[in-house]
């Protein structure tokens, strides 16, 4: 399949290692970047041809996917154009910043026959994989409670180095939008549907931006399981993210993608079914294999992501993230910005 990049800056450089890696199934052929200094440097990069707008990209007959690396508030009339085109799109992080904006992507995906993939490349992390594996087949038993925590640091200068960082309009929200928004996911796809929340969040360590750095939140999910979100981009030097489940009858805790504690009572994944089984969980006969995929998944990396979109595309079926699920962890984190906001609780909005 024949791709396009808009957008070219670090994201879109994540893409385009991604595909480089696929190279036996996808071809990077054009990018696009509204400052043309930009696309051109891009382009030379990795010897394709440089465009300088999404229209432009719309337009070459050769282009079967978009990947959208742009700014967080301009995705969701970016998918809607790519779609309504007849091309496939993936959609970096997140799907837009408004619930609105994504009803709206969603309608457009309903009348086209392309796929739509938002970016959640952590959701194929082999930890993630078990503990889901876990979730889903009852080993946990009844899931009663989970914690999520990102603590982490972005300088001022991070923030001042683009103009739509750290802005409403375009970033839609500071530390859980942009940063937190992956363990978001990580936490809701694993935690089932949440329909409430009650946060707090503040700007407590950055100046000139209008977002949060810092937040809280305490959420009831749809099978009664409650479960925290902290979040902060004003945790010097910054720590890892860390995910816990906890159930009746078993309990997992991941930290920046490594299984740091599993047990599951009556130990279904092998071992003593006592005391901490991380070990066992992961067959030791695949150790490299885990290896190499915990390797090629660091922050930043799309390939298995990408991989599955190709397989998605071929076998005719949606791909692990699809828009309904962007949307969903959209709604979430736009719920809790409202909560923080009024100083009530806020349910979550249906899709």
């Amino acid at each position: 399949m024949r791709f396009a990049i808009v957008g070219c800056g670090v994201i879109g450089g994540a893409h385009a290692k991604s595909l480089e890696s696929l190279a036996d199934r996808a071809e990077l052929v054009a990018v696009a970047d509204t400052v043309p200094e930009r696309a051109a440097a891009f382009a030379t990069e990795y010897g394709v041809r440089a465009l300088n707008s999404l229209e432009e990209v719309l337009a070459q007959p050769d282009i079967d996917v978009v990947t959208l690396a742009t700014p967080s508030g301009l995705h969701g009339d970016e998918a809607i154009a790519t779609l309504e085109a007849g091309k496939h799109v993936i959609i970096e992080k997140p799907l837009d910043v408004s619930v609105e904006m994504a009803r709206k992507v969603l309608a457009a995906e309903a009348k086209s026959d392309k796929v739509a993939m938002v970016v959640s490349q952590l959701r194929y992390e082999p930890a993630i994989t078990v503990v889901r594996e876990a979730v889903t087949s009852g080993a946990f038993g009844k899931i009663t409670s989970a914690a999520t925590s990102m603590a982490w640091w972005r300088s001022q200068e991070y923030y001042d180095s683009g103009d739509w960082r750290g802005t409403w309009e375009l970033d839609g929200g500071g530390a859980l939008m942009n940063q937190g928004i992956h363990a978001i996911d990580l936490f809701r796809w694993l935690m089932g549907d949440p329909v409430e929340v009650y946060a707090w969040a503040d700007r407590l360590a950055h100046e000139r931006i209008e977002v949060e750095d810092t937040a809280v939140a305490v959420v009831r999910f749809a099978n009664g399981a409650i479960g925290t979100i902290h979040g902060t981009t004003a945790a010097y030097p910054g720590v890892s993210r860390r995910i816990q489940i906890h159930g009746d009858k078993g309990s997992a805790i991941m930290d920046d993608g490594t299984l740091a504690y599993f047990h599951a009572a009556g130990s279904p994944y092998g071992g003593s079914g006592e005391g901490n089984q991380a070990d066992s969980v992961l067959p030791k006969e695949n150790a490299s294999d885990v290896a190499a995929a915990s390797a090629a998944l660091k922050p930043g990396s799309h390939s298995k992501q990408f991989a599955d979109f190709l397989d998605a595309v071929a076998e005719g079926r949606p791909p692990l993230v699809t828009v309904t699920e962007g949307a969903k962890t959209l709604a979430l984190i736009c719920s809790i910005y409202e909560s923080a906001r009024t100083g009530a609780s806020a349910k979550i909005p249906q899709l």
